[in-house]
């Protein structure tokens, strides 16, 4: 397994390379193992989404977990930068409750990558967020993505 870091708006943030795709990104992670191509991309990627170039990762991620988390993970990916769906939006997509969406979304292990900061509670309802700084965070992404006038 391979870290790499990038410092950030939100924090250090470790993205992780596992045979050739992205799997996970941790906070306050530290660098280990060997910068591979992917891991470089990675790090160009994130910084250009934290000022304000990428609006759209295009990265090569796997998620460990059930065929329902990956799809979920897969809706999630398509919301477009500075828009968000709620979690029933995305129930309906898949079949599923939105309670069972919601868990999904917390078990997101490639937050930011993959946009689980777009998805709020019924009627716009700001609710947590699967990295480090909870909602707080969540609000700082959307505000990054021009999408703060659902917050205010």
């Amino acid at each position: 397994m391979d870290i790499a870091v990038v410092d950030s708006p939100v924090g250090r943030l470790g993205v992780v390379d596992e045979g050739g795709s992205i799997t996970r990104l941790i906070w306050h992670a530290t660098p280990q193992g060997n910068l591979t191509p992917v891991l470089a991309e990675a790090q160009a990627q994130l910084g250009a989404y934290f000022e304000g170039r990428l609006t759209r990762f295009d990265l090569p991620t796997r998620v460990h977990g059930s065929d329902f988390q990956r799809a979920v993970c897969d809706a999630m990916s398509a919301i477009p930068y500075g828009e968000t769906l709620t979690y029933g939006d995305i129930a309906k997509m898949t079949g599923n409750s939105a309670q069972a969406v919601g868990n999904a979304c917390g078990g997101n292990p490639i937050p930011i990558i993959i946009p689980c900061h777009r998805v709020m509670g019924a009627g716009g309802k700001l609710v947590g967020f699967s990295g480090s700084g909870g909602v707080e965070t969540k609000v700082q992404l959307l505000r990054l993505e021009g999408a703060a006038g659902l917050l205010i």
